[in-house]
C-alpha cells in the first residue's frame, strides 16, 4: 500500500472512530440540553447545504458550518446557564448535522468530500477536548472570569484549532498528490488570513453571544458568514467564466489546426503539477496555468503553420519569434501582464527566464517530443530534455517533471512513465 493511502486511511479511520464513539455515547446517555444541540446542529447543516461545489484544485469553504461547529465545541454557557454537554456529544451532533447537510449534494451527484468531513470531525474534537474539560472543572472561569481574558482564551483555542486544520489539510493533499508538503501548508496558512480568520472570530463571538443572550443570538451572528458564503459563490462564478474564456482562447490553436487536440490542456496540467513540485503556490500557480494554456497562441499569427504544432523542434530564433507574437496576442486579451511575460519568454535560454517560463518551455517540449502515450516515446522525450539541460531546459525543472510523471502525472493526463 502506498504511504499516501496509509496517511489518508489513518486520518479517515481516526475520524470514523471518533464519530462512532460520539454516537454510541449519545445513544447510551441521551442528548444533554437538546435545545442547544438542535440549534447548533441546524446551523451546521444549513452551512453544509449552502456549500458550493468547488473545482478539484480549489478550496471548498463552508464558513457557516465551520463557525457553528467550533462555537458549539467552545460553548460554556447558554443564556447565563452553564452547559454540561461533553466532547462526544459535540462530535455526534456535528457529524449528524454534517451528514444531513451533504445528502442533497449526494442526490445531485456531487462528491461527499470525505477529507472535508474527516477534518471537520478531528478539528472540532480537538477544540472540544481543549475547552470542555477545563470549563466543566471550573478552571477557566475560576482563573479568567467572564471578561476579556475569557474571550482571548477562546480566540487562542480557535487559532490553535485552525492551525490543526491547516496541518491536516496539507497532510491529506500531500498524501493524495505527492506534492511537497511545505508549499501546500503555506497555501493553507495563507487561507487562515482570509476566510479562516473570519470563521475563528465568528465562532468565538457565537459562543460568547449565546452564553450571554441565549440561542436567539445565533441567527443574528450567522448573517455575516452567510453573506460571505454567498459572495464567495459569486466570486467563484466569475473565476469560472474567466477560466472558460482562457480555455476557449487556448483551444483556438487546436480549432485552427495549429496544435494537436488536447495539447494546451496537457501542458497546463503538467506545468501546474511541476510548479507545485518546485514550490509555487496560490496566485503563482494560477498565472502559470493561464500562461501554459495560452503558450502556443502565437502560432495563430503565422502564415505557414508549424508541422504538427511542435515548436520544440524549430530553430531557436523561430521559437522566440512565435513566443513574442504570442505575448503580443495575450496582452490584448485582458489577462494579467505576468501571463504575457511568461508566454513571450518561454523560448529564451533558461538562465534568462523566470521559473514559470522555464516550466512551460520544458513541459511543452516534453509534450511535443513524446507524441503518443507509449513508454518508449515518453522516456525518449525525457532523455532529450536531460540532454538539453546545458542550455535549453533547467535541470531542476526537468527532474521535477520526471518525478511528476513517475507518480502517474496529474489527473486527466495519461503518463507512460511509471518509474
Amino acid at each position: 500500500m502506498r504511504p499516501g493511502a496509509v496517511t489518508v486511511g489513518a486520518v479517515h479511520g481516526a475520524a470514523l472512530l471518533l464519530s462512532l464513539a460520539g454516537f454510541a455515547s449519545t445513544l447510551w446517555y441521551g442528548v444533554v440540553e437538546p435545545g442547544n444541540a438542535l440549534a447548533f446542529g441546524t446551523l451546521v447543516a444549513l452551512g453544509e447545504l449552502a456549500r458550493r461545489g468547488a473545482a478539484p484544485d480549489e478550496r471548498e469553504p463552508a464558513p457557516l458550518a465551520a463557525a457553528g461547529a467550533l462555537a458549539y465545541a467552545l460553548l460554556g454557557a447558554s443564556g447565563g446557564t452553564a452547559t454540561t454537554h461533553g466532547v462526544l456529544q459535540i462530535v455526534a451532533v456535528v457529524v449528524a448535522a454534517g451528514l444531513a447537510g451533504i445528502v442533497p449534494h449526494l442526490a445531485r451527484g456531487k462528491d461527499a468530500g470525505p477529507d472535508h468531513l474527516a477534518r471537520r470531525v478531528l478539528t472540532v474534537a480537538f477544540a472540544a477536548l481543549c475547552f470542555q474539560p477545563l470549563y466543566n472543572s471550573g478552571a477557566v472561569v475560576g482563573h479568567l472570569g467572564h471578561g476579556p481574558p475569557y474571550a482571548l482564551f477562546l480566540l487562542l483555542l480557535l487559532v490553535l484549532t485552525a492551525l490543526c486544520d491547516a496541518v491536516l489539510a496539507a497532510l491529506l493533499l500531500r498524501a493524495r498528490t505527492g506534492f511537497p508538503y511545505g508549499p501546500l501548508l503555506r497555501d493553507e496558512l495563507r487561507a487562515l488570513l482570509g476566510i479562516g480568520s473570519a470563521v475563528c472570530a465568528t465562532g468565538a463571538v457565537m459562543a460568547l453571544g449565546v452564553a450571554a443572550a441565549g440561542l436567539w443570538a445565533l441567527p443574528v451572528l450567522a448573517v455575516p458568514l452567510l453573506l460571505a458564503q454567498v459572495s464567495f459563490r459569486r466570486y467563484a462564478a466569475v473565476r469560472t467564466v474567466n477560466r472558460q474564456t482562457i480555455a476557449s482562447l487556448a483551444r483556438a490553436t487546436e480549432i485552427a489546426g495549429c496544435t494537436p487536440p488536447g495539447h494546451a490542456r496537457r501542458v497546463a496540467a503538467l506545468s501546474t503539477a511541476v510548479g507545485r513540485e518546485l514550490g509555487l503556490s496560490g496566485a503563482e500557480l494560477t498565472v502559470l496555468e493561464q500562461a501554459a494554456l495560452m503558450h502556443d497562441i502565437g502560432q495563430l499569427s503565422l502564415v505557414d503553420p508549424v508541422d504538427g504544432g511542435a515548436t520544440a523542434l524549430l530553430p531557436a530564433e523561430e521559437q522566440r519569434r512565435i513566443a513574442h507574437l504570442g505575448g503580443e496576442v495575450v496582452r490584448r486579451t485582458g489577462v494579467p501582464a505576468a501571463v504575457a511575460v511568461i508566454v513571450e519568454r518561454q523560448a529564451d535560454p533558461y538562465r534568462e527566464q523566470p521559473l514559470p517560463a522555464r516550466i512551460v518551455r520544458a513541459v511543452n517540449a516534453y509534450d511535443d517530443l513524446a507524441g503518443g502515450e507509449s513508454a518508449g516515446a515518453a522516456l525518449e522525450a525525457l532523455e532529450r530534455l536531460r540532454l538539453g539541460t546545458a542550455r535549453d531546459y533547467h535541470p531542476d525543472v526537468v527532474e521535477s517533471l520526471a518525478r511528476v510523471l513517475a507518480r502517474g502525472g496529474p489527473a486527466g493526463v495519461t503518463s507512460a512513465v511509471t518509474g
